[in-house]
């Protein structure tokens, strides 16, 4: 592969600047190629694609020890054949919990999860994953793959992901 950049300007008193020049527009050409690519598969890739996993007929007590004992936000409810039946968050547990008080803690989460669950794939890129997450308000997004659950990604997850970006500028 050859610079885009050799070959314009090479007569005259700007020859000799852009052919030192040359190398560094190469690897800005590069990054700029590399970030309009970076999607869901890097995260993964990056951060492992272990997803915990509960059924929709475990209690709600159960997501919360879950939830509390992973240190995590969000958990993939699946059904038998391991497909997404649901998710929920610490967002979804307060809002029940407000809603109906302790005593749904014993009820089963499918009747409390998130049942329209927004998804993406491993290609699916940043930005869009960043705009899913937002104009939805919600701040994890399981992956789908072959249509089975391969990842899920957080809003950390992407706000990392930025913030690298900003930072190899």
């Amino acid at each position: 592969l050859g610079s885009p950049f050799i070959g314009f300007y090479t007569q005259g008193r700007y020859a000799t600047a852009l052919f030192a020049l040359e190398p560094l527009l190469s690897h800005l050409c590069l990054l700029r190629q590399w970030e309009a690519t970076m999607n869901v598969g890097h995260i993964l890739k990056a951060k492992g694609a272990d997803v915990f996993t509960l059924r929709p007929e475990v209690s709600l007590a159960e997501v919360v020890t879950v939830l509390a004992e992973r240190r995590i936000g969000a958990i993939v409810l699946v059904d038998g054949a391991g497909h997404v039946a649901g998710i929920v968050s610490e967002r979804d547990v307060v809002r029940v919990l407000a809603k109906f008080g302790a005593g749904v803690l014993d009820k089963p989460i499918g009747e409390a999860m998130t049942v329209k669950v927004k998804t993406c794939s491993s290609e699916t890129a940043i930005e869009e994953v960043l705009a899913i997450m937002t104009k939805g308000r919600f701040r994890h997004l399981p992956v789908i793959d072959g249509g089975r659950l391969s990842g899920i990604v957080s809003i950390g997850d992407v706000v990392k992901t930025k913030i690298e970006e900003a930072e190899r500028e």
